[in-house]
């Protein structure tokens, strides 16, 4: 079994499909060393174990709405694609989602994956509460209401503490949205001017290959909140696009949520890729820093700087914004933060050397990477990078005494004492 990118052959003994949440307990209960995983989409070892793997993929279906609490319960294998469709037939949505929408819920929590907007939080925030499987083959309900102390370090968990079997979201009504491109706008615009830029809607990307000095800027309105017609035609000093296009330069944007300004729901803007367009595999690897916003600038100008060595690697860079959050493990913890993103050609060699370089320039600046990319600092620097890291260990003790969840990606970013 491999993963979505296919850099990665899990080195587990069995994998299972269990059908019911009682014989995912009983798969627990009896592994000596076990882990779950979602769809696949992480690009290191965070989700790969030498015993059991679990695919909860074949879990009855569940997704039950709240609407007096404005809450949806799912399954832990369900993936936003069918989450968002379902709420928005219950005119209901998520605040935020990924670029890529066919990511599971509980695989995306449990990494700290995120959109990008200023003023929107990863997606493991808008878990209020979550049910697991320990490696006893109980189950445990924590949530923020009942148990803060434990439920901040339990969300964004690297699949380090138990099953997650079922998850309860904040939802909010449902809205649409508009999205522009602009062209061609200079870096230094994006430099100079970032709170402008990222601040102009509800959630904006750029992107880049870093080779010359411009971007392509993507700006997704909301319709009942922001002014729900493009800045101008020469806003940044950049081209406002009369077509669609792909993030990646020269790609067909068939695939790509709708451009040119057209309102539409929710789940259908907010991912740069189509909900419909389901992925079988990715012929690429990814990368991702999370900085504290103020370095913005300084990040901008060191990528640029590195630009004639990774170039021809990338296939496209995006720089995102995420707002601070409280959860332990979230690269966003206790800080608004900028993230740079390389998506790279398939040559893992050639790209773990880019990454390091990548690493020597923007960690010193505060950053963080993402625990489901690929990154070259040592696993133990990674977690040392957390200042909840002692309190996440002794969560880790808590819920999983015999160390079955704990896998060697795990047990090097947070050894034991």
């Amino acid at each position: 079994m491999r993963n979505w990118a296919g850099n990665i052959v899990f080195g587990a003994t069995r994998i299972h499909r269990p059908r019911s949440v009682d014989e995912v307990c009983q798969v627990v209960a009896a592994a000596d060393q076990v882990k779950v995983v979602g769809s696949g989409h992480s690009f290191n070892r965070v989700a790969d174990t030498v015993g059991d793997l679990v695919v909860l993929d074949e879990l009855p279906r569940r997704l039950e709405v709240d609407a007096d609490r404005r809450t949806v319960t799912v399954t832990g294998g369900m993936r936003y694609t069918e989450l968002a469709r379902e709420l928005q037939a219950y005119g209901l949505a998520l605040p935020n989602l990924a670029s890529l929408p066919h990511i599971s819920v509980a695989g995306s929590c449990a990494t700290g994956t995120h959109g990008s907007g200023n003023q929107l939080q990863g997606l493991a925030s808008a878990v209020s509460a979550l049910r697991l499987i320990t490696s006893s083959g109980e189950l445990v309900d924590l949530s923020r209401a009942d148990d803060p102390d434990r439920f901040a370090g339990a969300v964004v968990g690297l699949g380090a503490l138990g099953a997650v079997v079922g998850l309860t979201l904040a939802v909010e009504p449902a809205f649409e949205v508009a999205q522009w491109v602009y062209d061609d706008v200079p870096l230094d615009r994006i430099a100079d001017g970032f709170d402008e830029v990222f601040g102009a809607a509800y959630s904006v990307s750029a992107f880049t290959n870093w080779a010359g000095d411009t971007a392509s800027v993507w700006v997704k309105r909301r319709t009942d909140r922001d002014d729900a017609v493009h800045p101008g035609r020469g806003w940044l000093d950049g081209r406002l696009a009369d077509a669609p296009r792909h993030p990646v330069p020269g790609m067909s944007p068939r695939h790509c949520t709708e451009q040119l300004g057209r309102p539409g729901p929710w789940h259908e803007r907010l991912p740069h890729f189509r909900p419909d367009f389901t992925p079988s595999a990715g012929e690429e690897l990814q990368s991702e820093i999370l900085l504290p916003r103020e370095a913005a600038p300084e990040a901008v100008a060191a990528m640029r700087a590195l630009g004639p060595d990774i170039a021809p690697l990338l296939l496209t860079s995006e720089i995102r914004t995420v707002a601070a959050d409280d959860l332990w493990l979230s690269p966003a913890y206790g800080r608004d933060c900028v993230a740079v993103h390389c998506t790279w050609r398939p040559l893992t060699d050639e790209v773990r050397q880019a990454v390091a370089l990548i690493e020597a320039e923007l960690l010193p600046l505060g950053g963080r990477p993402h625990w489901g990319k690929l990154f070259e600092l040592r696993p133990e620097a990674a977690g040392a990078l957390y200042e909840r890291g002692e309190d996440f260990r002794r969560l880790m003790k808590s819920l999983d005494p015999r160390s079955a969840f704990r896998n060697a990606f795990v047990a090097a970013a947070f050894p034991e004492r």
